[in-house]
């Protein structure tokens, strides 16, 4: 049984070698890995009952990631009473295992319905002002922080190294978000709304993720949307329940000519990789899903997904995403418990 102390063993290992970023193997694992994707590491993971054991914590530490990215649902606290909200927080924040990661990793992050306050919700939530403000407190963001005044947790973020750059772009797909399309067809929550008829992201926000990316000198620039972008045929929640918002997508990543742009997402208690290629982009577009942390579909028996690679995992993961500035590559990989690799990707940019 994982421990508290296990846990702060790793994270003074991590504290004392992180940096260094060396070839030395510094654990026993079954997660081998090629050491020159470790230029920088993203982790990321979603769908985390504050209320139930995470046991993925002390594999994240073993990675030495450079920054933890939230894909959303960070707690599950559907209500309009921001006591209870609050008081979810800080359940999580006092987790033995996240507490010492929250301690010696960068945490970023955006929201998901759950954390949000309502299950698939979007602007008519009546207390999302008062909710963002809850989860800037979580992740420690200054109250000088621009975040605090605007509508919206989106926003960015370089990591310059000495060997190439890194934007992460974080997404909000809640604050904005206008009705979706009620399906009446049996195992379908949501049919695709029409075209032109609806947003995620709202003007405000679309306007400034154009200016992000067209701008953008970055390597590489991380898109964190909490729900899934290229898996577009399930029927829940996703990019695909507004057409209209996928085509712009596409469009401004074309026209941006912005270099290696990845989606990463969860929400849906499974993990899979998603590519296809985008006309008049020199780079195919992948979307990796990871989800969840503290539960998972167990049961998933198969769903469409046109544009999968490779399989589905249903067991609980978390996502690594390890750069290779040099030859521009990344390699992705859904971690399970025990640092075992479930399933992974290389891509050339």
């Amino acid at each position: 049984m994982k421990t508290f102390r296990y846990t702060l063993c790793i994270a003074l290992c991590f504290l004392s070698s992180c940096k260094s970023k060396d070839t030395t193997t510094k654990y026993d694992s079954d997660a081998v890995t090629d050491s020159t994707y470790d230029d920088f590491i993203i982790a990321f993971g979603s769908c985390n009952k504050q209320y139930e054991t995470n046991a993925l914590w002390d594999e994240v530490l073993m990675n030495r990631p450079d920054i933890w990215v939230w894909g959303g649902d960070i707690i599950y606290s559907d209500t309009e009473d921001m006591d209870k909200m609050q008081a979810d927080y800080k359940q999580q924040l006092q987790q033995a295992g996240y507490d010492v990661l929250n301690q010696t990793v960068e945490v970023h992050g955006t929201w998901d319905d759950h954390d949000y306050g309502l299950n698939d919700g979007g602007l008519e939530y009546e207390k999302k002002a008062e909710s963002q403000q809850l989860l800037l407190d979580f992740l420690g963001v200054a109250k000088s922080d621009k975040r605090r005044a605007r509508k919206g947790v989106y926003y960015s973020k370089d990591f310059i190294t000495k060997k190439g750059s890194v934007k992460l772009i974080i997404l909000d797909t809640r604050y904005f978000r206008t009705a979706l399309t009620v399906s009446n067809k049996i195992g379908r929550r949501y049919d695709p709304s029409p075209l032109d008829n609806g947003t995620l992201l709202g003007a405000t926000q679309w306007q400034w993720l154009e200016t992000t990316l067209k701008t953008s000198k970055a390597d590489f620039n991380i898109i964190m949307s909490s729900i899934q972008f290229l898996s577009q045929q399930h029927g829940y929640e996703s990019w695909g329940t507004m057409p209209n918002e996928v085509q712009k997508m596409y469009e401004l990543i074309k026209t941006s000519e912005a270099k290696g742009v990845v989606f990463l997402s969860g929400d849906r208690h499974i993990s899979e990789f998603s590519k296809r290629t985008i006309d008049g982009v020199s780079y195919p577009l992948i979307d990796f899903t990871s989800s969840g942390m503290t539960h998972s579909y167990a049961n998933f028996s198969g769903e469409v997904n046109d544009n999968r690679t490779g399989k589905v995992v249903s067991d609980k993961s978390f996502g690594l995403v390890r750069f290779h500035f040099k030859e521009q590559k990344l390699l992705m990989q859904m971690i399970g418990d025990g640092n075992v690799i479930q399933q992974e990707l290389k891509q050339q940019y």
